[in-house]
């Protein structure tokens, strides 16, 4: 097989600190929220990816995601009274996933701007992980409320994020000397290869064991080099975001864009675990109690085909009468059941429940699936 060539990206997107290695590996690249990425590699593709991610190791560069910093007195106190989840749950040394929400008096009131994890360093000191495409978004409205002395910074620029994911991972980090037994959702710094500073974090977005590393972007390319170079022992292989995006579609775990919106809720996504309840204030309490209160008028369901036919995101979803009860927010190949699934936004007024079966509107041919509450494969994060 003749080797891949990788395709010339946007004049506008920007590069991460290893597009020159993406481009020697042969990696096939599109443009992710404004940056040029990496979707597949040469000698596999997105199957053998997200097999090497479920049976063994895989390499993501996720250098796309933005970092942000938020620093000053009483920084984290700061942060909980905007985000949703709480952090007075979590101490120095963990992180949590959480939700920026459109504030009490937006017409959305309780939509979601943005998901992101946020790395608590001490009560006055926390990191944020946002998405590419909305970081500077949630910068400036951090920016705008931030009291006198917080000081909110993107350092979108600065840092690069490696993801090493599978069941084989923490023997790669092993065999670099970096701390593998971490608790689930915790984080420590260490040095990679004996000499670049590294924090590892024990998360991912795959639902295999894994973690997330943050490493100055000047020192990405000798981290990414020595990943590849150890992991080889492993079975290391390099994995691109199509692979991440079967990946989490069959963990049911949502995506902005998709799966949340500036018109989707939290409660809608399945994600009201994200929310600190009892917490007195964060943006969009009022809406999103009221709603949780009623009941959301439509809820995320996992969907499986039964027969023949991908789904993709936009399709109508349609019950036994041919009556349109919902929309595929993302869909997909299955390569671990080896059949199309999907995530999509059901009404809460039809018959949908667990075990129910429903069509797909796939270009004008109705394919059965079933209705099941995701993950659509079994988890191993923990």
């Amino acid at each position: 097989m003749p080797a891949a060539r990788a395709s010339v990206p946007s004049v506008s997107s920007r590069r991460s600190p290893l597009y020159e290695r993406h481009v020697a590996a042969g990696a096939k690249l599109a443009d992710f929220g404004g940056w040029s990425m990496p979707i597949e590699y040469a000698g596999g593709g997105v199957l053998a990816e997200h097999d090497a991610v479920r049976t063994g190791v895989g390499l993501f560069d996720v250098s796309h995601l933005g970092t942000v910093t938020v620093r000053g007195p009483g920084a984290a106190a700061f942060l909980d009274s905007c985000l949703t989840n709480d952090l007075s749950r979590i101490g120095p040394g963990q992180a949590q996933y959480t939700m920026c929400c459109l504030p009490d008096g937006d017409p959305r009131a309780g939509g979601v701007v943005d998901d992101l994890i946020a790395y608590l360093h001490g009560p006055d000191d926390v990191l944020l992980i946002p998405n590419a495409a909305n970081a500077a978004e949630v910068v400036d409205r951090l920016t705008e409320a931030a009291p006198a002395g917080v000081i909110v910074t993107d350092r979108h620029a600065e840092v690069a994020v490696l993801a090493v994911q599978g069941p084989r991972s923490p023997q790669v980090l092993s065999l670099l000397g970096l701390p593998g037994e971490l608790p689930y959702m915790s984080f420590v710094t260490g040095t990679g290869g004996g000499r670049t500073e590294v924090t590892v974090c024990r998360t991912g977005y795959t639902g295999e064991h894994g973690y997330e590393l943050l490493v100055g972007a000047e020192r990405a390319g000798e981290l990414w080099d020595v990943l590849v170079d150890t992991g080889s022992d492993e079975g290391l292989r390099l994995c691109g975001l199509g692979a991440r995006d079967t990946l989490r579609t069959e963990m049911g775990y949502p995506l902005h864009g998709h799966e949340l919106t500036l018109d989707t809720t939290p409660n809608q996504a399945r994600a009201g675990w994200v929310v600190g309840w009892r917490k007195p204030a964060f943006w969009g309490r009022a809406a999103l109690t009221a709603e949780r209160e009623a009941g959301p008028a439509r809820l995320l369901w996992g969907l499986r085909v039964t027969g023949r036919g991908i789904p993709r995101p936009g399709m109508a979803v349609l019950d036994a009468d041919g009556v349109r009860v919902g929309e595929v927010t993302s869909g997909t190949f299955s390569p671990t059941l080896r059949t199309g699934i999907a995530l999509a936004l059901l009404d809460t007024t039809s018959s949908a429940g667990e075990g129910s079966e429903l069509a797909v509107d796939v270009r004008g041919r109705p394919q059965t699936v079933q209705v099941l509450r995701p993950p659509l494969v079994p988890s191993h994060v923990r």
